[in-house]
């Protein structure tokens, strides 16, 4: 009777508890706001498509002027930081902040390495992409210069608008990381987050990349 009566007793004190599990709101949040993002990006994508419906010759006359190459290893150092981002991700999870050993030693870096290294690839990104735009504009394709151009520079200017938000983002994780001894959860949550949102602009940029510099 005992028995029975402590497990009746016991039964609403573990009901009250409540799932073992249950979704995290700061990634379910981030992941509803990327979506209202790439219905965004989906209306940039329409407008270059519109460009090249309406006014072929634009594009035609245009896109031979692109740097592919150039574009491509672009592309590949933005990907890449994407790589180091998942790494340093994997070391949040893990509630590793910071490298335990030396910095030559890669095995034993946290996530505070990877991120920098990511940091770096996506300013190396940006940059590439602001030498493109002065290459661009000395051979006529400006913001006002027609159509195309005026879709080309918003298309891809938004988007190194969402790189450089990332890169401060990354800046404050690095930096929450060196303001407090203890790691706690909700760092590791801002981490993984940082890391939705720059795979997200990853993946964007790669279908701009196809756009943009493949569709002739």
């Amino acid at each position: 009777m005992s028995t029975a009566s402590a497990v009746h007793h016991s039964s609403p004190s573990h009901a009250a508890l409540g799932p073992a599990t249950r979704p995290n709101l700061a990634s379910v949040g981030t992941i509803v706001w990327l979506s209202s993002e790439l219905m965004f990006f989906a209306g940039l994508f329409a407008m270059y498509f519109t460009i090249r419906g309406v006014v072929p010759e634009q594009w035609a006359a245009e896109t031979p002027k692109h740097n592919v190459l150039f574009a491509a290893v672009n592309t590949l150092i933005l990907v890449i930081s994407s790589v180091w981002c998942q790494l340093g991700v994997w070391k949040a999870e893990a509630g590793q902040p910071a490298r335990t050993g030396s910095l030559l030693d890669v095995k034993r870096w946290g996530m505070r390495e990877w991120y920098v290294l990511t940091y770096i690839f996506g300013a190396v990104f940006v940059s590439g992409q602001a030498w493109e735009y002065a290459k661009l504009a000395s051979e006529g394709i400006t913001l006002n210069s027609n159509g195309y151009g005026s879709v080309f520079y918003m298309t891809t200017g938004f988007h190194a608008i969402h790189v450089t938000g990332g890169l401060i983002a990354f800046l404050l994780i690095i930096a929450r990381s060196f303001t407090t001894r203890r790691y706690t959860h909700a760092q590791a949550t801002g981490a993984i987050v940082t890391s939705y949102y720059w795979h997200f602009v990853d993946v964007v940029w790669i279908a701009l990349f196809a756009v943009i510099y493949i569709l002739k």
